[in-house]
């Protein structure tokens, strides 16, 4: 491994590490419930993408299985909670 691909990959691990924390932060600080909906979908994809990178470091499909069920549960769960919020403000 190059040091010019190790310092790639350090700065890709700090940056979802930092993406992760931030979005953490406003999941919990959310000021209203779709604004914590929005970010719990955020931290979803953040996920998925750290699958996806972990199944191109590690050189294995499992890995984009993986993924790729984990984005679709994390899309019907955001649907879903939508669905809940739109009903509880139409009573």
């Amino acid at each position: 491994m190059s040091a010019l691909s190790a310092a790639l990959d350090h700065a890709i691990h700090v940056l979802f590490a930092a993406a992760f924390l931030l979005g953490l932060w406003r999941l919990l600080a959310g000021p209203q419930a779709p604004d914590r909906i929005v970010d719990a979908a955020t931290l979803g994809l953040i996920g998925t993408a750290g699958l996806a990178l972990l199944a191109l470091m590690l050189d294995s499909a499992l890995y984009l299985d993986i993924a790729l069920v984990c984005g679709v549960l994390c899309f019907v769960g955001v649907v879903a909670l939508a669905r809940v919020i739109d009903s509880g403000e139409r009573s």
